[in-house]
């Protein structure tokens, strides 16, 4: 062989064997750096869904005492449920009479789960982050329309971010209609309307949750029943309504209802923190020791347990 033919041979393979380098580089799966990323940032510009990459395990002040401790606010712009009562005054734990029902139990139901519980609507308990951040979780407890001012509404996204724990009751759906990045908080759900106050069945659709695990896989119960306008998305579903169970599905306001799925209660992971929601608990028989109600017991252990792996005493979202 010649000299130039032994040199064309040896640039020849060079670059085959440079072609070959970069088709395989391009062809390899990604690194494992690359995997740990992040999921990508989607609707409402926040990380969310059912991956616990979207957590944030941040040093905050709740991490470090030794204290369980819940907020629940029950601030209401337009309308009020009766369970609520009457308002509440100013400041943090006001005096709750007798018709406060739904605050007085939840701080009772905590308290049996060694959960301390503060109550408040008044907007200025949630003005600043360094108060929320207090808390493990924060518990909108049907509040209506338009109940955080800019202060607030700014303390709650930091709170949020940090890996706070946020749960949703009832009428919370009805929130906020104008705040994106709450009813991405909500699993970009909202409150339409509804129908008449009515017995139905509920379906435990994921029983491995801490709010699912100890119910049966389908519980009589009674409620308005809210026709939800859009449906959650990226959420891990939790309790359906039995499709057929509670008649007429249409809304007073005219919706169609969702006589094939009906979503009830889901959970997802938000812009760093926890969101367990539920579209339950309309009766004030719920919070009532020995009223009668079907489902009663039911509710009171999801919500706890919603509650509980929302704030991370029990595994979230499972």
């Amino acid at each position: 062989m010649t000299p130039r033919r032994a040199r064309d041979r040896w640039l020849l393979t060079g670059l085959v064997g440079a072609l070959v380098a970069v088709f395989a580089v391009q062809a390899s799966p990604p690194s494992v750096a690359s995997r740990s990323e992040p999921p990508a940032r989607g609707d409402f510009g926040v990380c969310r869904g059912t991956d616990p990459r979207c957590y944030h395990s941040w040093d905050t002040a709740f991490r470090r005492d030794t204290v369980n401790r819940i907020l629940v606010y029950s601030r209401t712009g337009a309308s009020r449920h009766a369970h609520l009562g009457p308002l509440l005054g100013p400041g943090l734990n006001p005096p709750l009479g007798a018709e406060n029902v739904a605050q007085k139990a939840l701080v009772r139901w905590a308290a049996e789960k060694g959960i301390t519980a503060d109550w408040t609507e008044d907007v200025a308990q949630l003005d600043a982050p360094a108060k929320l951040l207090r808390y493990d979780g924060v518990v909108f407890l049907s509040t209506s329309r338009d109940i955080l001012d800019d202060s607030a509404q700014t303390s709650l996204m930091q709170y949020v971010r940090a890996g706070g724990g946020f749960v949703s009751i009832h009428n919370t759906l009805g929130t906020e209609y104008s705040w994106p990045y709450f009813q991405g908080l909500l699993g970009g759900a909202q409150f339409y309307d509804h129908g008449p106050h009515r017995d139905g069945t509920l379906q435990s659709v994921d029983r491995r949750d801490a709010s699912t695990s100890g119910l049966a896989r389908e519980w009589a119960y009674r409620d308005e029943y809210y026709n939800l306008e859009p449906l959650p998305t990226k959420v891990r579903e939790l309790v359906a309504l039995k499709p057929g169970s509670a008649g007429d599905p249409r809304g007073f306001n005219g919706h169609p209802g969702h006589p094939k799925h009906h979503p009830i209660s889901w959970c997802q992971y938000y812009d760093g923190g926890r969101s367990w929601v539920t579209s339950l608990g309309h009766d004030s028989a719920n919070y009532v020791e020995d009223a009668a109600l079907p489902g009663k017991a039911s509710f009171k252990a999801h919500v706890m347990g919603g509650i509980l792996s929302a704030i991370g005493v029990a595994p979230f979202c499972r």
